[in-house]
């Protein structure tokens, strides 16, 4: 169902959210969708189920120019990024329904927790690395069944992830192009693309038990489709060296207060 708030004197600061948001997200891969769910329940108090399908809505612009900026910089792997999508639309359609039978309560909370696991996984992660990278050792190249395993386990968790909470579903696409040992920047480009497949799908299952808030998604999307086409090419400019993991840490720590607020909000 569609439907047009009222306009409130704080919707004029949401082009300024989705512009920082559509700069972040294309920097750091997943389109950003993370941080519109809590930020318009917590900030703005848009019901929870509203706040999903309007994230998921709002997200998508990010997600296509993302996508193209980076596809004309050559940092998506589309073979990798396939195996993720098809996985992510069962699983969109799967957190959908988780959705439509639970409170806006529970969704909350359930975000809440899903957002510190996510973070502790992160920071788990970032110290591995930093550890291997200490002691030299040198990234083991998979076999194509365990690429394949991979690739559709943390599509599938990504896309249910995606339909339940609106999110961009980044964490799970993140941790699974990680652990394929490919470069940074294609992770971020590759992730744009499994996002957006997701969320097409998702704002699908959702379009049927959700409202879409198109006065929250213009005022959004005005500053995020500014943001997403001046990420990539701050990126491009950018050497990722050992600065990646304390990115990494931050991103984690801003996560974990995030759920501490949907929690207790």
């Amino acid at each position: 169902m569609i439907e047009l708030s009222e306009i409130e004197p704080v919707y004029y600061l949401l082009p300024l959210v989705g512009l920082l948001i559509g700069l972040l997200g294309t920097m750091l891969g997943g389109g950003g969708g993370f941080f519109f769910l809590p930020i318009l329940t917590l900030l703005f108090g848009v019901p929870a189920q509203t706040a999903v399908i309007t994230s998921l809505v709002a997200t998508l612009p990010i997600c296509i120019v993302g996508s193209l900026s980076h596809y004309h910089k050559g940092n998506i792997d589309f073979r990798v990024g396939a195996l993720f999508a098809l996985a992510g639309i069962a699983g969109a359609f799967f957190g959908a329904e988780i959705t439509s039978r639970i409170s806006a309560e529970q969704l909350k909370i359930s975000f809440g927790i899903y957002s510190m696991a996510i973070a502790l996984n992160i920071a788990w992660n970032a110290w591995r690395k930093r550890q291997a990278e200490k002691n030299g050792n040198g990234q083991n190249e998979l076999s194509p069944f365990a690429k394949n395993s991979k690739s559709s386990f943390f599509g599938f968790l990504a896309g249910t992830i995606t339909g339940t909470f609106g999110t961009s579903g980044t964490a799970p696409v993140l941790a699974g192009l990680f652990s394929l040992n490919i470069p940074l920047k294609m992770v971020i480009g590759t992730s744009l693309l499994v996002v957006l497949s997701n969320t097409l799908f998702a704002v699908g299952a959702h379009f049927l038990v959700g409202k879409i808030d198109l006065t929250l998604v213009c005022f959004l999307t005005a500053g995020s489709i500014v943001g997403a086409l001046i990420g990539p090419r701050f990126l491009s400019k950018i050497k990722i060296g050992n600065s990646e993991n304390k990115v990494r840490y931050l991103y984690a720590a801003v996560m974990v207060l995030l759920g501490i607020l949907m929690i207790v909000g």
